[in-house]
C-alpha cells in the first residue's frame, strides 16, 4: 500500500511539474503576429497619371465693337444658342460727333470760309482756263485757213495747235481743283457738326443714324456676356464670347513637368468625377514643349506642362459639360493585358533592393523581387514571385524573416 501510495504520488509530481513547464514554454514561445494579406496575381494593369482639368471650349471667338459707337442693351445670354450670319448677337449706333470748344469751333468756322473762298477763286480759273480755250480753238482755226491759203507757214499752224492743247489741258486742271476744293469745303463743314446739330434721334441733316447689327460668327453656344448694358464703347471693345460646346469641346491639364516626358500625342486618357456616373474617353493631342512655375496647394513651387486632350465621347453623354468645367483626368501611359503584379503595399526595402515578406507556412519569409512599372496599388513583378503566391502587407519593424504571422482578424 505504501508503495502504491508513493508512485501515486510520484506520478502526480511528474505531471504538476511536466503541466507547469509545458505553461512556461508556451508563455515564453513568442505569438504569431497579427499581419494583412495580399495575393500576388495575373491580369491586365496599366500606370496613369492623373491630375485636375478644366474644360474648355477649343476656339472661342470674341465679338467685339467694329467702330466706336453706342452699344445698346445686349437681349441675349449666356447658354443662348446662336447661328453663324443669322443670329443678331448685339446692335450699336455710331457715336456722336466730338463737341466742339469755342476756339476750335471758330478755327473750324475760318476752315469753312477759307474752303468758301478756294472754291470760288476755282471757279475763277476755270472761267478764265475756258476763255483761254476758246480763243486758242479761233486762232488754230484762223491759221489752218491761211495755212491752206498759202499765207501762214507750217510753224505758225503748229504754234496755235500747242496752245490750244495747252488751253484745254488748264481747263481740265481747273475743273479738277474746283472738284478738290468743294471737297475741302465739305470736309470743313464736317468738323463743324456737333452733339448741339444731332436731333434727338441722332440724326444729322435729317438722315436717321442706322443700327449696326452684330451677327454670331459661328454656330454654338453664348460662353459669357462681358458688356450687357448700355454704353458707348471704343472699336475693338469686347461684347460677349461664343463657342461650339457640343463639338469643339476639350480638356487642359497642367502635369509636373517629370510626368509630363511620359506623356505622348496619342495616349489614352480616361476623364471621370466631372459630375455624372459614367467615364468618358479622350486623347492627348498635344503637349506643350515648356513649362510654367506654379505654387501647389502647399505653397511649393512646381514646374507644370499644358496637356490638351480631345474628349472622344459622343456629346450626348456628355450633354450637361460646359466651358470650364472641373473634372479628373488619368492619362494611361502603360498598359499589358497580361502582367503579374503584387499589392504596391507589400514592397519595402532592403539594402537597397526591393523585397517582400511571403507566407510560408504560417512563417514570414524574406523574398527579394525584381519589379518594373507600377501604378500605386499595384507593381509589375518580373522575378522572385509566381501567381498565387500569399505576401505580407504594409509589414511593420517587428516582422523579420522567419517570424510567425497570422491573419488580422
Amino acid at each position: 500500500m505504501q508503495k502504491k501510495a508513493k508512485l501515486s504520488r510520484n506520478v502526480l509530481i511528474f505531471a504538476v511539474v511536466a503541466f507547469v513547464g509545458a505553461a512556461i514554454i508556451a508563455l515564453l514561445m513568442p505569438k504569431p503576429i497579427p499581419v494583412d494579406f495580399g495575393t500576388v496575381q495575373r491580369g491586365p494593369m496599366e500606370v496613369t497619371i492623373v491630375e485636375e482639368g478644366r474644360t474648355s471650349v477649343r476656339e472661342t471667338y470674341i465679338v467685339s465693337t467694329p467702330v466706336a459707337g453706342r452699344l445698346l442693351r445686349v437681349r441675349v445670354h449666356p447658354g443662348d444658342e446662336v447661328a453663324s450670319g443669322e443670329t443678331v448677337v448685339a446692335r450699336m449706333l455710331p457715336i456722336n460727333p466730338a463737341i466742339l470748344d469755342s476756339r476750335t469751333r471758330e478755327q473750324a468756322a475760318a476752315a469753312v470760309e477759307a474752303a468758301s473762298a478756294a472754291v470760288q477763286l476755282a471757279k475763277a480759273n476755270l472761267d478764265a482756263a475756258l476763255a483761254n480755250e476758246e480763243l486758242a480753238n479761233s486762232e488754230v482755226e484762223r491759221s489752218r485757213a491761211l495755212y491752206n491759203s498759202g499765207i501762214a507757214s507750217k510753224a505758225t499752224l503748229d504754234r496755235a495747235e500747242s496752245a490750244w492743247r495747252a488751253s484745254r489741258a488748264s481747263r481740265a486742271t481747273a475743273e479738277a481743283s474746283i472738284l478738290m476744293r468743294e471737297a475741302e469745303l465739305v470736309n470743313a463743314k464736317a468738323i463743324l457738326v456737333g452733339q448741339e446739330d444731332l436731333g434727338s434721334t441722332g440724326s444729322v441733316s435729317g438722315s436717321s443714324v442706322q443700327e449696326i447689327p452684330l451677327l454670331s460668327p459661328i454656330d454654338g453656344r453664348i460662353l459669357q456676356v462681358f458688356q450687357e448694358s448700355e454704353t458707348v464703347l471704343p472699336a475693338g471693345a469686347p461684347i460677349m464670347e461664343i463657342g461650339d460646346v457640343a463639338s469643339d469641346l476639350e480638356v487642359t491639364v497642367n502635369v509636373i513637368s517629370s510626368d509630363a516626358v511620359r506623356v505622348s500625342v496619342g495616349d489614352k486618357v480616361i476623364l471621370r468625377d466631372w459630375g455624372q456616373d459614367n467615364e468618358l474617353s479622350g486623347v492627348v493631342m498635344r503637349v506643350d514643349p515648356y513649362g510654367v512655375t506654379k505654387a501647389s496647394a502647399l505653397g511649393i513651387e512646381e514646374q507644370r506642362v499644358r496637356v490638351e486632350i480631345e474628349i472622344q465621347s459622343p456629346p450626348e453623354d456628355r450633354a450637361a459639360l460646359g466651358h470650364g468645367y472641373r473634372l479628373e483626368a488619368a492619362i494611361v501611359v502603360w498598359q499589358s493585358e497580361d502582367v503579374l503584379s503584387v499589392p504596391t503595399s507589400a514592397l519595402f526595402r532592403t539594402n537597397g533592393d526591393w523585397s517582400v515578406f511571403k507566407l510560408n507556412q504560417g512563417v514570414a519569409e524574406l523574398t527579394s523581387v525584381d519589379i518594373a512599372n507600377s501604378n500605386g496599388v499595384f507593381t509589375e513583378v518580373q522575378q522572385g514571385l509566381d501567381e498565387g503566391d500569399v505576401v505580407i502587407l504594409y509589414p511593420s519593424a517587428i516582422i523579420e524573416n522567419g517570424s510567425r504571422v497570422e491573419s488580422r482578424q
